[in-house]
This record gives C-alpha cells, structure tokens and sequence, in this order.
C-alpha cells in the first residue's frame, strides 16, 4: 500500500570520490516534508512469531542539488500532491506524482563522517 513518511531532512553520501562523505539535506525554510513510500499490510512475521509492518522510502532521479553527489535521492511529495497519492489516481498519474523536488527549494551541507558511525 502507499504510504507517506514525514521527515524533516536526510542524508545521502557522496561516493564518487574518496573518501566517501555524508550531506545533511533538507527544505531552505527548515519545514518538514513527506516522502512517498511503498508499506506492506503487515505479513511478514519477524523472529517472535508476531506480525512486523514495514515500509520503504521510494527514490527516484537527483535533483540538480543532490545530484552532485549521488545518483538519485527520495522522492519528496510537495504538500498538495500527498493526498493524491495515498489515494491512488492510477498507474498514469503516479509517474506524475513521484517527479523529482525542485532543488531551489533545499539546500545542502557536508556533516561529520560520525553520522555513520556505530561505534560511536
């Protein structure tokens, strides 16, 4: 089923040189966004036998801002679009739906490598 996961940023790693660093990105205005995301009904059964919901984050092409360091980034649904897609329009307005964020409404910044970190 099609859902939608808040957030209000996200990190991607930039992998084409080394060594391999981490960006923060979120919306210039600091407001919180949805991604479009894809969850099960609940019938995947986890390690004590109950029943684990799950759902994934669904990419698409970068943007011309994350496009500078990584090949494609989550698809970010502007507020108006949300609705419609939960709703399911059709298999012809979802590509529609599910087209890249501007980039002149994010921005971007290089973060600690720490971000990754387990040990720490």
């Amino acid at each position: 089923m099609r859902c939608l996961i808040p957030a209000d940023g996200f990190y991607e790693w930039r992998k084409t040189a080394k060594p391999k660093l981490p960006f923060a990105i979120a919306m210039k205005d600091g407001r919180p966004f949805t991604f479009a995301g894809y969850g099960n009904d609940g019938t995947i059964p986890n390690l004590s036998g109950e029943w684990l919901r799950t759902c994934t984050i669904i990419t698409g092409e970068p943007n011309e801002l994350v496009d500078r360091i990584h090949p494609r980034m989550p698809v970010i649904l502007p507020p108006a679009t949300s609705r419609r897609l939960v709703r399911g329009n059709g298999e012809r307005n979802l590509k529609e739906l599910l087209a890249t964020y501007p980039a002149d409404q994010m921005h971007m910044w290089e973060i600690s490598p720490w971000v990754n970190s387990a040990g720490v």
